[in-house]
């Protein structure tokens, strides 16, 4: 230890030494080198190796300052995109329907695939048919990178009768042609919104939902059947729906801090029977 303290201070002398002294760069730097305990070739490869090192920790910073911009930029949402033309560049109704809109639909992230479908009212026999016939470039939602897709098919604020399509296995390309009839009025017609939801079938959990229409059917010309595809849009996340309605009483007693609930009457509730009743 005092071999090595000793050798220590002598040098570090001797570099102020040299430093104190007018000589040049190459001298000081001659003189340095000289005084290390080591051969010359082993101190001018440490410094290499050295130079070596510091050159690639300053890569790696400018790699890694380089992909987090580019993360950045990838990261950006990209603008949706509106194309109502079916993938065929075909239709088969009579008239493709220019006002059939959507309500409280997002922008979606990603695409979500289109949906071929079709409307017709019948006035004499106050049905309203609606067609549900292909799904074209659906959104992969199983690990496999496929979906199981089916067609969930219901009418707003009322929702009495849902309906649905079979479910087509491993496809992101889905032809269905199935009709539903829903039995309404033309006054109600005017205020509902027909509601085509496509999910994902899943045997053991929720069915995941790939997206939805909403078509305000007050803004449709029923003269004419109407037959286009259009993108699916993101699912709202809350929707109204007619569930029925409820009587009830509260009365409260401030002396013995007692709140009495009574519920006297329920009417027009929703069913959820196959024969159409509720228990």
């Amino acid at each position: 230890m005092l071999r090595a303290s000793s050798s220590s201070s002598s040098l570090s002398s001797s570099i102020s030494d040299i430093f104190h002294t007018n000589t040049s760069a190459s001298d000081i730097v001659h003189g340095i080198v000289e005084r290390i305990p080591l051969p010359t070739w082993a101190v001018y490869v440490l410094a290499a190796v050295g130079a070596v090192v510091f050159l690639l920790v300053v890569c790696c910073v400018c790699a890694c300052c380089f992909r987090s911009r580019r993360k950045k930029r990838r990261q950006k949402p990209p603008e949706p995109l509106v194309n109502l033309r079916s993938p065929g560049g075909q239709s088969k109704g009579k008239l493709v329907q220019p006002g059939a809109g959507d309500v409280n639909s997002g922008a979606s992230e990603q695409p979500r695939g289109k949906l071929l479908y079709s409307l017709e009212f019948n006035a004499a026999l106050s049905e309203l048919m609606v067609g549900v016939k292909q799904a074209s470039g659906l959104k992969a939602m199983d690990v496999g990178g496929t979906s199981d897709p089916y067609v969930k098919v219901y009418l707003l604020p009322d929702k009495t009768k849902t309906c649905e399509t079979k479910v087509l296995k491993n496809t992101l390309n889905a032809t269905f042609n199935e009709t539903f009839t829903f039995q309404i009025s033309k006054a109600n017609l005017m205020k509902s919104t027909a509601v085509l939801q496509v999910f994902d079938f899943d045997r053991f959990s929720k069915h995941d939902i790939i997206g939805e229409l909403r078509l305000k059917l007050g803004q449709v010309d029923w003269n004419h059947v109407i037959e286009e595809w259009r993108d699916l849009n993101e699912p709202a996340d809350m929707e109204e729906e007619n569930l029925g309605e409820i009587c009830f009483s509260l009365r409260y007693v401030p002396t013995s801090s007692k709140l009495t609930v009574v519920i006297l009457e329920a009417k027009n509730l929703k069913s959820t029977d196959l024969d159409g009743s509720s228990g």
